[in-house]
């Protein structure tokens, strides 16, 4: 790619540092990065050799020299920096949970749409190679038709009640921070589910430990995923069609393997997903592409089917009673 964009991060967490990283490690130019503390901006520029450090989000997007913009922050702050860098004219590629809602997400695609620039979900599984050749067999009809998605995102975090996980000011729980990826996955396989039943058990600090959920897709085909923020868990996911299944190793939404059978349960092909880095570049290098091309959308993930994963998530918290504060809801 020829037309390369100026990036600038806006956050210095943990997730900012890997995007980052990967962005540099692949020859991404990141122009700049802003926090809410100088000093925050000027120790990460340092870490990263990043030439301009801003210490607000205002400076950040208002830099004549940044193109695009990566949202680094918490997800209740999404749709508040989104808004903010589109409305400085630039491009946006921002972190999941897209945002805490569907309304939210709504404002952010429409303010994109009548601005003609492009927003992403950062949602980076879609565009890693294991995932890209996985749609490809689904498409083909390798699998015959699709009956079964299975999904668990567990992970042993933190039962502190000031981990940003078990704060609900900070969109705690499993579901927006770790579940995304399973519901994610069953729309890039499935599409939108029919129906919806989800089950959750609760923190102290009133945000979802434990999230079990059924997508259901008419007669056809059922997802299954599950999410928890207190046990390691496998890991894996699977897809079962008429005619074979796909069975993606640990970690299955990071770069990995997989193994796909037929009918019978033969072994007809393995498939190694590795990649330099983490597999971050990519989704970047999917938002320069669109630039380049002059559109807004792509079929991987498009914008309106970011909203729509906030719709079914909205779903969820509706059936397993989880509020948030900054909401105003019941």
């Amino acid at each position: 790619m020829t037309d390369r964009l100026a990036w600038g991060i806006l956050g210095t967490g943990w997730i900012a540092t890997l995007q980052t990283s990967d962005l540099l490690e692949h020859d991404f130019s990141v122009v700049a990065v802003g926090s809410r503390t100088q000093e925050s901006a000027d120790k990460f520029a340092a870490e990263y050799g990043i030439p301009t450090a801003h210490g607000s989000y205002e400076d950040l997007v208002a830099d004549p020299n940044v193109d695009a913009i990566y949202v680094a922050t918490p997800h209740p702050f999404h749709e508040e920096h989104a808004l903010l860098a589109l409305n400085a004219g630039k491009h946006v590629l921002v972190e999941k949970a897209f945002t805490m809602n569907a309304a939210q997400a709504e404002n952010v695609v429409s303010r994109a749409s009548e601005l003609n620039l492009v927003v992403l979900e950062a949602m980076w599984t879609r565009y890693l190679p294991h995932m890209v050749r996985i749609r490809e067999l689904v498409k083909s009809g390798a699998l015959g038709t699709i009956r079964s998605v299975m999904a668990d995102h567990n992970q042993n975090i933190s039962m502190d009640p000031l981990h940003r996980l078990n704060n609900p000011l900070l969109g705690g729980g499993a579901l927006l921070d770790l579940g995304i990826y399973p519901v994610s996955f069953a729309y890039d396989i499935l599409g939108a589910p029919t129906s919806i039943v989800a089950v959750a058990t609760k923190t102290v600090t009133d945000v979802d430990r434990q999230t079990s959920m059924i997508l259901s897709y008419g007669d056809e085909a059922q997802a299954v995923i599950q999410t928890t923020l207190d046990l390691r868990g496998p890991t894996r996911a699977v897809i079962v069609g008429s005619e074979g299944r796909i069975e993606i190793d640990e970690t299955w939404y990071a770069p990995t393997t997989y193994t796909r059978f037929d009918g019978d349960g033969n072994v007809v092909e393995k498939f190694d997903g590795s990649v330099t880095g983490r597999g971050m570049q990519f989704q970047a290098a999917e938002l320069e592409r669109l630039v380049a091309a002059g559109e807004l959308a792509n079929d991987i993930l498009s914008p309106t089917e970011s909203v729509q994963i906030m719709h079914t998530l909205d779903e969820v918290r509706r059936q397993i009673g989880l509020t948030y504060p900054m909401l105003d809801e019941g």
